[in-house]
């Protein structure tokens, strides 16, 4: 029954590959965090949030330095993972809160038609709609599994027992069958229970370092440690999926991904281009497909470069009529190379960029950035630059996870103008109006707050990677570059209930003097 299951799917996707051998192909464990930052990881050097598993994937595997999505919010990020196209080839999907193209296909889907047993727990792709061209839901990451569950350690926490759906998973992959499975989390995304870092051990004095775009409060500083209780969380339920594997004797087979979505949810990280918006963690671990173990590559990846990397280990060789043509590039040149460093020199470069992310500003309208992240350098053009960034100031900065930190910043600006001033560095940082052109030097600037794009000594500089930013943009189609980018704000969203909201806002009950609750608002 088997056999004539996958011959049938087969003939159905017009394919060839019934002959590859099962035992040949790897499965596939993509392992994903929701909103966590780059370097918050024992592998990268951190004190104050603890991955042994994420640590072990980097030491039996790769683990990867100059990782980044392409747009740091979770449907387009997620759905340039499954498809290996950048946002802005990917039409509504390009946007948040969107409705997906049934004509764009993901890696999940396509591996489902090939003959892998496809599953996932707890976030797959979104939010949104993503139905077929029959207004059917698509399983575009596979069969839901999520009937267990457990008590969290903190209250902000899933009750989601992700490891034990991953055990109900694996125990129905019929024998000898590959399989992919999509463990997403929904931590570490807000909200979180105040003060559940110290509640469970952790020490403000733990952190070495508050990024510069924030006030260095205690504040900030509890809000950071509960964030890592939930990468934490993450990280330990990861730990006994590779367990399970491993239990099974399938863990040398199968390639593991670990990684997140986009940068922390906190004020100018999530939802912004900056490099700690896109930068990601990334470790891949395949001891039969990939040379050496414990390697440092310094190359540039992006997550346009998963899919490709899925399909080939998976032996699949036509992507019709499931996948659209991928723009990513496979890893395999990296993974065949048992070296750490610089390993394929072409990768130095990715480029990064938004469209329409959350609700809050007149006629739906987006916030669009292109841009290139290059050797030591981030370049980026705003090309909407009368608009607000974060959103809209009247519906509550829309385009920014509300937090302590969040708050912190805003009663700061209210007590600087109540007291005649007229700003502060760190709400023209986190939520300001921006140039036109934006420079960084990442090496030394890390938090990108010293924009270098004025000064007359980095206008070739500037003008360099402008060029070759637009040049790579307009072959990949992006609408952006041919005048016609403003079709991402007639988009519709994926709920009628967004429609228009600023415009109900503040012509409803809602309206009110003043400044608007931060609390009031949690995307």
């Amino acid at each position: 029954m088997m056999i004539f299951r996958v011959i049938l799917l087969a003939m159905v996707s017009n394919l060839v590959s019934v002959s590859v051998s099962e035992a040949d192909r790897p499965n596939i464990l993509f392992a994903i965090a929701d909103d966590w930052s780059y370097g918050h990881a024992g592998a990268y050097g951190c004190r104050w949030v603890e991955t042994p598993s994420f640590d072990r994937i980097a030491k039996e595997g790769i683990l990867f330095r100059n990782a980044y999505t392409p747009n740091a919010k979770c449907a387009p990020s997620r759905a340039t993972i499954l498809t290996g196209r950048y946002s802005w080839q990917l039409e509504e999907a390009g946007n948040h809160m969107c409705i997906f193209p049934p004509k764009f296909g993901g890696f999940v889907e396509r591996l489902s038609a090939d003959g892998y047993f496809a599953g996932y727990t707890g976030k797959g792709w979104g939010p949104g709609i993503a139905n077929d061209s029959e207004g059917v839901q698509r399983a575009i990451t596979g069969k839901a599994y999520r009937s267990k569950s457990a008590k969290p350690p903190a209250s902000g926490i899933s009750r989601n027992d992700y490891s034990a759906n991953f055990a109900d998973f694996l125990a129905d992959v019929p024998d000898r069958q590959p399989w992919v499975f999509w463990y997403g989390t929904t931590e570490p995304h807000r909200g979180y229970e105040f003060q559940s870092g110290q509640r469970l051990g952790k020490k403000i004095s733990d952190i070495d370092r508050v990024p510069g775009y924030w006030p260095d409060t205690e504040t900030t500083r509890h809000d950071m440690l509960d964030y890592a209780i939930e990468v934490e969380h993450y990280d330990r339920h990861l730990g006994e999926i590779l367990q399970a594997i491993e239990a099974a004797g399938q863990l040398d087979n199968t390639l593991v991904v670990a990684t997140s979505d986009h940068g922390m949810p906190f004020p100018r990280v999530k939802g912004q281009a900056y490099a700690d918006s896109n930068h990601i963690p990334l470790a891949i671990r395949w001891p039969l497909g990939i040379a050496g173990a414990n390697r440092v590559v310094e190359d540039f990846v992006d997550f346009a470069d998963l899919a490709p990397t899925f399909l080939q280990a998976a032996k699949v060789e036509t992507l019709g009529p499931i996948m659209q043509p991928v723009s990513g590039k496979s890893l395999f040149d990296i993974f065949s190379v048992d070296r750490s460093g610089v390993v394929n020199p072409a990768r130095d470069h990715v480029l990064v960029g938004k469209e329409r992310h959350d609700i809050g500003r007149p006629n739906a309208g987006g916030y669009p950035i292109r841009g290139i992240r290059i050797g030591d350098w981030l370049y980026l053009k705003n090309y909407k630059v009368d608009r607000w960034p974060a959103g809209n100031p009247e519906t509550g900065y829309l385009n920014c996870d509300g937090s302590p930190i969040k708050t912190l910043i805003l009663q700061e600006r209210r007590e600087s103008q109540s007291n005649g001033g007229q700003s502060n560095a760190f709400w023209d940082l986190c939520f300001g109006k921006r140039p036109l052109e934006e420079l960084y030097n990442v090496v030394e600037d890390p938090d990108c707050v010293k924009n270098l794009a004025m000064l007359p000594k980095h206008e070739s500089i500037k003008a360099k990677f402008h060029a070759q930013m637009v040049s790579e943009l307009k072959a990949q189609g992006d609408p952006r570059m041919n005048g016609r980018g403003d079709m991402f704000d007639a988009y519709p969203y994926s709920s009628p209930a967004t429609d228009r909201f600023y415009e109900r806002y503040v012509g409803g009950e809602k309206i009110r003097a003043g400044w608007v609750s931060p609390s009031d608002f949690e995307n």
